[in-house]
This record gives C-alpha cells, sequence and structure tokens, in this order.
C-alpha cells in the first residue's frame, strides 16, 4: 500500500514508519520543509505558501493523521492552548482538502485523537460506547478535532478515530520524565494516588494503527491503551521495583498545579479507559502489562 503520514517524523510517526516499511508499503511523509526523495521515504511539502501536496499524492491507499504540537510541549498559557488547538485543526481540515482534490480516494483516514475526551474520574470506566465527553481545554479540542477528520466520510473515506492514552516511549513521551524522579532517587507518589493511568507502550500504537489500516471493521473511535490500566500510585511503585529505587517521596497535588498550572491535569487527573473495539477485532497486544512495558523501556 502507498500510505502518508503527516507527523511522520515525530515520536509515534518514526515508529508507525519503520513498521510500515517493514511490511513492504511505501511511505509517504507529510513536512514543511521542502519535498524531497530519500532512500526508502518520500518527503512532500505541505502547509506552506504554495504548496500544492495534492499534485504529488496520487493513488493513495491510506492517510495517517498524527499532526499537532505535544500537549506536553511548555506550560499551558493562553498562547500555548492555541497552538495546540490550531495546529490540530489546520493540519485535519488540510488533509480533508487534500482529498477533496484527489480524482482517487483513499480507502481510509486513520486520525489521532486522546482519551481525553473522556472526563476526568477515579471511578468511571470508559469504552467506545461511552457518550460522555469532557468540556475542558483538552476534551473539546478532542471533540473538534475529532468532527473535524470525520468530513472526510462525505468523501466515501472510511474515518478511524485513535484515540491515544498515555503512550510510552524509551527516549520519547511522558515516560523520561516519569523515570527521572526515581534516578534521582525521590520518586513518589503523584497527587492522591488514585487517579487512573491509560498507558499504551508506543509500539503497540503503531501496530494498533498498522491493524486500523487494514481491517475495515474499524470506523469511528478506537481506544488505543493498554488492557489493563493502573493507578498512578501502583504506576510508581512498578517503576520503582523494576528500578530497584525507593517509592517515597509525594509530590502533593499543590505543588505540581503551582508548577504546571493547567497541565497538571495531565497527571493529577485521569481516565479508567479501555481498548474494547480493538479487543473485539481480535487485536493482541504485545505489551498489555504495565510490568513488561517497563522491563522493556526502561
Amino acid at each position: 500500500m502507498k500510505i502518508v503520514i503527516a507527523g511522520g517524523t515525530g515520536f509515534v510517526g518514526k515508529v508507525l514508519s519503520r513498521l510500515l516499511q517493514e511490511n513492504g508499503h511505501e511511505i509517504i511523509i507529510l513536512t514543511r520543509n521542502k519535498t524531497v526523495q530519500e532512500k526508502d521515504i518520500q518527503y512532500v511539502q505541505w502547509l506552506q505558501q504554495g504548496a500544492r501536496p495534492e499534485q504529488l499524492l496520487d493513488t493513495v491507499d491510506a492517510f495517517v493523521n498524527l499532526a499537532g504540537i505535544s500537549l506536553n510541549n511548555g506550560r499551558w498559557t493562553k498562547k500555548q492552548k492555541k497552538a495546540i488547538y490550531t495546529s490540530r485543526m489546520d493540519a485535519t481540515l488540510e488533509i480533508v482538502r487534500i482529498m477533496e482534490h484527489l480524482s482517487a480516494k483513499p480507502k481510509v483516514l486513520i486520525n489521532a485523537s486522546a482519551v481525553g475526551i473522556y472526563p476526568t474520574s477515579s471511578t468511571a470506566t470508559y469504552t467506545e460506547d461511552s457518550m460522555d465527553y469532557a468540556t475542558d481545554f483538552l476534551g473539546t479540542t478532542v471533540q473538534d478535532w475529532e468532527r473535524q477528520a470525520k468530513r472526510a466520510e462525505k468523501l466515501g473515506v472510511r474515518v478511524a478515530l485513535a484515540r491515544f492514552g498515555v503512550i510510552l516511549g524509551r527516549d520519547q513521551g511522558a515516560l523520561p520524565s516519569m523515570l527521572l524522579p526515581y534516578k534521582m532517587h525521590i520518586g513518589g507518589t503523584i497527587g492522591s494516588g488514585e487517579q487512573w493511568l491509560s498507558w499504551v507502550h508506543v509500539e503497540d500504537v503503531a501496530r494498533a494503527i498498522y491493524f486500523a489500516i487494514t481491517n475495515e471493521n474499524i470506523k469511528g473511535p478506537f481506544n488505543i491503551t493498554a488492557p489493563h490500566a493502573v493507578r498512578m500510585k501502583d504506576f510508581g511503585k512498578t517503576i520503582a521495583m523494576i528500578m530497584g529505587r525507593s517509592h517515597w517521596m509525594p509530590v502533593p497535588s499543590i505543588a505540581m498545579r503551582l508548577a504546571l498550572g493547567e497541565q497538571s491535569v495531565l497527571v493529577l487527573e485521569g481516565q479508567h479507559v479501555l481498548p474494547a473495539v480493538l479487543e473485539k477485532q481480535h487485536f493482541t497486544f504485545h505489551f498489555p502489562h504495565l510490568k513488561e512495558a517497563l522491563y522493556d523501556l526502561h
């Protein structure tokens, strides 16, 4: 297949590109830089004045949209929140525009999303059937993001919305900053410790996206979270055990709020999210349990 990836040089995009190449697919990455052809990947310029990527994207089988400024990329000031929001809307609308100009439409669009669409709760459990949506900044951003992606359905394109949990990777994502206090022997429970952490190994994220590309039964939202979420206190204790460090120094909620402001919601509150759609379609996680994921990554 010929697969176009927006955000292909990012954290998830790099892992996905490697997986697709290993399986013999042709990869095109949308980039703000000039259009170039490298050994195995074609880079096509987009989101720049005068760029017409659609002229180089004929007979494409699938689009994967991972584009958008990271939620962890700085304090959530008014300016930063606007950048987080507009980066997602602009990229998604441009992908739909590109598709409109293609004579042969792709079969599928896999559009990134997030479990932040669900309200934070220490008691509720959410699947893709849950219609209770968060109304805070992250929740409304994700709802608008999905709404823009679904515009591609009018073109006859299957749209699958990949609601990511907290993605764990060796060098990027949330894990390095979570490991740091334990490396410094000051690790401990963050906030109450009762908040849920719906995590997932980055390799399983890439595999789930590939699975959704090839599985026509996956349409609409699908959660990409490991099947066994954990409470934050248990996440910390598991890190401590694997690293041979103490889990002793609690980080009060007020300290996190002072340090991170509104962004502190990412670590002080959470959701218990299950990957019901993937499990119904018999997707197999390589890392269903936290302990084996952390052993692989730390």
